[in-house]
């Protein structure tokens, strides 16, 4: 039988209201179910779990005077204002610009805020374990500023996002990261109760988020995943095409809120977006999310119609990499797991939109690692960039820069190991309790990999 606190995790609102019910005074059964909404079996674990606190009379029960329970009843639902949406105004005006490669166009400070009181009046955020899957939007915040004991966690692609929300929240809010198309980060996977994501809006987007918001929850048919997602009412096919996905995953809709997003853009779809409130099904529980595509997004170098690299490219590359006679093999780009050790690696990172070189080097064990990327990466834009970039992983690798190489749209970073190396960077995808190095305890379920850039380079300067 249920406890009392798992029943009100995430099926809060109606056994809430239930509580308040019973603590006014005598109720019939048939009437809690009725004004609740709640399902019969649910009212009847309810009562089971309030054991001997319940006093019943045939069809009739009531919580006994003085028993408490005086904590219990959420608050309504109340449009955003005051101060906490001034406070949210500066912060989404002040956080970091968009990624280009990620596409994401920004939600305004009102419609935030409006999803952290949602979330407040329909669930007991003292209780269940909030995740953003990607927050660019500062719905994490959101719901700081109106519930500061709320159990957050962040994963996001943007290392500057991260880096922001902790600093704005100083640290209350976790902040892990991960490029959701390679995987969760395994501390996360099981760990949620809800789970938030404004994904992009395309099929595969759409069904990679659910996906993994699915592996997130600690018990899927339970828990409640919440996705904003907006198409033009001039397409109504593309709209099908996405509710399908989500269909296919075993998700099904317990609320779609019309209209309840508002955003600076995304003018097609009328800058709005609905809120799908989906519960998982038993199907949903067994699916099993594997490696999703690199094309997501709606444009730019990501996006679902966006080319691959020319084969002239990858083999200048390998050029590079084999060009003082160790034997090479070409991987596939994925930091996620810790692959085979070997003598000299290359890879195409030219996809990268920022975090994969740091991630890639990190998560890589080879004697030699050549990688073709983006001219213009942030890592290699700039003097100040490149020394940053080269001081972290200098316990790992001695990197060579070879901007303009192939061509005057690539790079090519040269990454040879050295000897001696920091333990910390060679075990990335070791849990750091097993880690011999004094680690803060509230890192210890996590890996190095999954750490924001801002974290990793804290613990290497310690």
């Amino acid at each position: 039988m249920p406890s009392l606190e798992d029943l009100l995790t995430v099926h809060g609102k109606p056994l809430h209201q239930a509580i308040v019910l019973l603590r006014e005074g005598w109720q019939e059964f048939d009437d809690l179910i009725r004004v609740t909404a709640a399902p019969r079996r649910s009212i009847e674990e309810l009562q089971s779990a309030l054991g001997d606190d319940l006093e019943r009379d045939g069809k009739l029960s009531r919580l006994k005077p003085g028993s408490g329970y005086t904590e219990y009843g959420l608050p309504e639902f109340t449009e955003p204002g005051g101060d906490a949406l001034v406070t949210l105004e500066k912060l989404v005006k002040d956080v970091p610009p968009p990624l280009a490669a990620l596409d994401h166009v920004q939600a305004t400070p009102e419609t935030v805020l409006k999803r952290a009181l949602w979330l407040r009046s329909r669930y007991d955020l003292g209780k269940a374990r909030l995740l953003c899957l990607g927050d660019h939007d500062l719905t994490s915040l959101a719901v700081h500023l109106t519930d500061p004991d709320a159990d957050i966690t962040v994963v996001d692609l943007d290392e500057r996002v991260l880096e922001y929300i902790d600093a704005a929240s100083d640290g209350r809010v976790r902040t892990l990261h991960a490029d959701l198309r390679f995987g969760l980060p395994p501390a996360v996977s099981g760990s949620a109760d809800l789970v938030f994501s404004d994904p992009p809006y395309t099929p595969e987007g759409m069904g990679l988020f659910a996906a993994r918001g699915v592996q997130a929850l600690r018990e899927p048919s339970d828990g409640r995943l919440l996705l904003a997602y907006g198409y033009s009412p001039r397409h109504p096919a593309l709209g099908a095409q996405v509710q399908r996905e989500l269909a296919i995953l075993g998700l099904t809709f317990e609320a779609i809120l019309p209209d309840f997003n508002r955003y600076f853009g995304a003018q097609a779809i009328g800058s709005a977006a609905d809120l799908y409130v989906c519960q998982p099904t038993a199907k949903a529980k067994k699916a099993r999310a594997g490696k999703g595509k690199s094309a997501i997004y709606t444009h730019g170098p990501q996006s679902v119609e966006a080319g691959t690299t020319k084969p002239a490219l990858v083999d200048r590359l390998l050029e590079i990499a084999g060009e003082t006679g160790l034997s090479i093999e070409s991987r596939r780009v994925d930091w996620s797991v810790s692959g085979p050790e070997g003598d000299a690696v290359a890879m195409d990172l030219s996809a990268d939109p920022g975090p994969w070189l740091l991630r890639t080097l990190l998560g890589t064990n080879a004697q030699r690692l050549a990688l073709l990327l983006p001219n213009s990466h942030p890592d290699l834009g700039d003097a100040a960039s490149q020394a940053a970039l080269s001081s972290l992983v200098a316990g790992k690798y001695t990197l060579r820069l070879l901007r303009s190489t192939p061509d005057n749209k690539h790079a090519v970073v040269v990454a040879d190991a050295v000897s001696g190396q920091n333990e910390l960077l060679s075990r990335a995808h070791a849990r750091l309790a097993n880690v011999p190095q004094e680690i803060p305890a509230e890192l210890h379920a996590y890996r190095l990999i999954d750490l924001p850039r801002h974290r990793i380079a804290a613990l290497l300067a310690t």
